[in-house]
């Protein structure tokens, strides 16, 4: 049995999990809740109401729970009817960013990402883009967003007309509970900071909800956009997804470029969202071909691409970037990235005004290995 670090209070953490103190050492035993390199503990895996990227900071023994994992549709018309009891639902934006949770713990704004590591950049982002007031007025809350733009290390985008990064906010939350705030307080609070929030479509009957998502679905897709979620207001319900085809096939096209450093979960079901959406659509012959060549090339030509590549001894890598305003961030940016096991290449900053642009290299190893295995005869 390993030794549990004198500094870890399993009382307090049980009192905080609402748990037995033997869980908890459970927890710390099998490496579950672990500490982190800056000395705080994160939970890898959900347990009994306590989600998986929780993070408890030991010196102060605050709480920012993990982000809940939002339930997808399928069939639309049948989960939401399902799903809710509520007599209208909130439709709002989901945007293709990063999972991000700010709060402010031990007197300072930090950002963790979805698996409950605190982010060097993203914390001097937030910094940043959050004012310190919110956190001085309301302590005990933890803000809930998308990390948005070309400048994100983990998944750029140029579809929503921002400079470098921002930061938009989807959720509030309880620090200690996870317990959100209504749609209608979070967008009280947002406007009182200046805060963006994602887009919010509207409120609408219950009855009527289908077809206004459908018609907001496809002028997501036909401008590349991800898709919806769609809340309860009072947020006494969890929340669902629904994406739009174009998405599903844009993930795709990233997904195959590194076929084998993904899991075929993240293939299978966007294929399967595909199909169903097809059928609910009722789509006619010639719009369910059209929806096939899309996803075919989706799947496909990437993939054709990269072995193309490899096979040219040219090396696959997911080249993306970092602007910051101190080199110190970068430093402790590589570090992180190191820590969670990302082979990655750092260029030379280049000064922009007060900043420094840093073009990075992510390298997919599993993909490198597998393809000059296979172009040199070994089988699958």
């Amino acid at each position: 049995m390993n030794k549990i670090p004198a500094d870890i209070d399993i009382d307090k953490i049980a009192e905080l999990f609402h748990t037995t103190k033997q869980r908890v050492r459970g927890l710390l035993n099998r490496k579950i809740l672990h500490k982190t390199p800056d000395g705080n503990l994160i939970l890898d895996k959900s347990i009994s109401g306590v989600e998986s990227g929780t993070n408890i900071f030991l010196e102060s023994y605050e709480v920012v729970r993990g982000f809940p994992k939002i339930q997808r549709a399928m069939m639309l018309q049948s989960t939401l009817a399902a799903h809710f009891t509520c007599k209208s639902v909130a439709v709002e934006e989901k945007m293709n960013g990063y999972n991000t949770r700010v709060a402010f713990i031990d007197n300072k704004i930090i950002a963790l990402t979805r698996g409950g590591h605190t982010c060097p950049y993203t914390t001097e982002k937030a910094q940043t883009l959050i004012p310190e007031e919110i956190f001085t007025d309301y302590p005990d809350i933890v803000l809930c967003g998308e990390m948005v733009g070309p400048d994100s290390p983990y998944v750029p985008k140029n579809i929503y007309n921002v400079k470098s990064l921002e930061f938009f906010l989807f959720d509030i939350r309880e620090k200690n509970t996870g317990i959100p705030l209504s749609v209608a307080a979070k967008y009280n609070i947002a406007e009182q900071y200046n805060i963006t929030c994602t887009k919010l479509f509207g409120i609408y009957p219950l009855t009527e909800a289908y077809n206004e998502i459908t018609r907001i679905i496809k002028n997501l897709g036909a401008c590349g956009r991800e898709g919806v979620v769609i809340k309860d207001p009072a947020m006494k319900q969890p929340p669902l997804k629904y994406t739009s085809s174009q998405s599903n096939c844009s993930d795709l096209q990233h997904a195959f470029t590194y076929y084998h450093d993904y899991a075929k979960s993240f293939f299978y079901s966007r294929i399967a969202r595909e199909a169903f959406q097809s059928v609910e659509w009722n789509e006619t012959p010639e719009e369910i071909q059209r929806r096939c060549i899309q996803l075919g090339e989706g799947i496909l030509q990437p993939m054709v691409a990269t072995i193309k590549k490899i096979q040219e001894k040219e090396k696959i890598s997911e080249n993306v970037q970092i602007r910051v305003k101190s080199l110190r961030t970068a430093e402790k940016f590589k570090e992180h990235l190191r820590i969670l096991g990302i082979d990655a290449v750092f260029h030379k900053p280049e000064k922009i005004n007060n900043e420094y642009l840093i073009k990075i290299q992510k390298i997919n190893q599993r993909t490198n290995d597998k393809t000059e295995s296979i172009l040199t005869g070994n089988t699958w």
